[in-house]
């Protein structure tokens, strides 16, 4: 038996997400169909996190064990060729017996686009969220300072997936305005050793609050502290979200 490692990107607008559903595609049943293909094995293939519909991955990471004797590069190629365009195999490793990819991460970053103004933009309307207001970025940056290191973040999870503890530490959170080729996006970045359910787009939904001018930058730590759902801002929707990459240490 051995163990792999796949790194996968994704643009999940056509799916209801990664895991297997009965009603409609997914990112899970895609992969997991070309495996059996290629391989002849029904294989569980489990990623790091399980991304909702609409929800887009630039570096998934997958873990699976099989008793092929294909080459992880002729794997890759050949998961490719059987993938439709839209989910890509980056890379395939063999990886340490028993490898889990949601067990042995250590770090995840996730990524989230705004595109804010008046004008929409029609080419990232299912990679972006467009606001129509023009947002404050050194506002929301300040109140994004608030939520580095080791907290409760039950004020930014979503109810239905229970968790043992809503404490996680955020190592890195950035907010930058990007200019692209027409219009600029306002572009948050977040690394944590771990996220709750829905933890990004609340915490962005939060941050564009303050970056509408709605609240001043110290809400940000009066809701954290509250350890409350209802106190914070809004979900934001899941096209403007992106799972950049998984660290594992090695």
């Amino acid at each position: 038996m051995r163990f792999f490692r796949l790194t996968l990107s994704y643009d999940g607008t056509a799916y209801v997400g990664w895991q297997v559903q009965d009603n409609g595609r997914t990112i899970q049943a895609e992969l997991e169909a070309a495996l059996r293909r290629i391989t002849g094995e029904a294989i569980r293939a489990v990623a790091s996190g399980r991304t909702d519909a609409g929800v887009h991955a630039l570096g998934q990471v997958v873990s699976f064990h099989s008793d092929t004797r294909l080459a992880p590069e002729v794997l890759c190629k050949a998961l490719n060729a059987n993938l439709p365009q839209d989910i890509v195999v980056r890379e395939v490793r063999e990886a340490p017996a028993g490898f889990h990819a949601i067990r042995d991460a250590v770090r995840k970053r996730y990524r989230y686009v705004v595109q804010d103004g008046p004008i929409r933009d029609a080419f990232s309307r299912m990679y972006a969220w467009h606001f129509v207001h023009i947002l404050d970025v050194p506002a929301m940056r300040a109140a994004a300072q608030l939520l580095l290191g080791k907290h409760d973040f039950s004020s930014f999870e979503a109810s239905g997936s229970p968790r043992v503890s809503s404490v996680r530490t955020i190592h890195d959170l950035t907010v930058e305005r990007r200019t692209g080729d027409f219009l600029e996006r306002v572009v948050f970045e977040v690394e944590a050793d771990g996220f709750l359910y829905n933890m990004v787009r609340n915490l962005v939904g939060s941050l564009v609050e303050v970056g509408r001018g709605r609240r001043e930058p110290d809400w940000i730590g009066q809701v954290l502290a509250a350890r409350d759902r209802k106190l914070a801002g809004a979900t934001a929707p899941p096209q403007g979200l992106f799972l950049v990459n998984v660290d594992y240490g090695w």
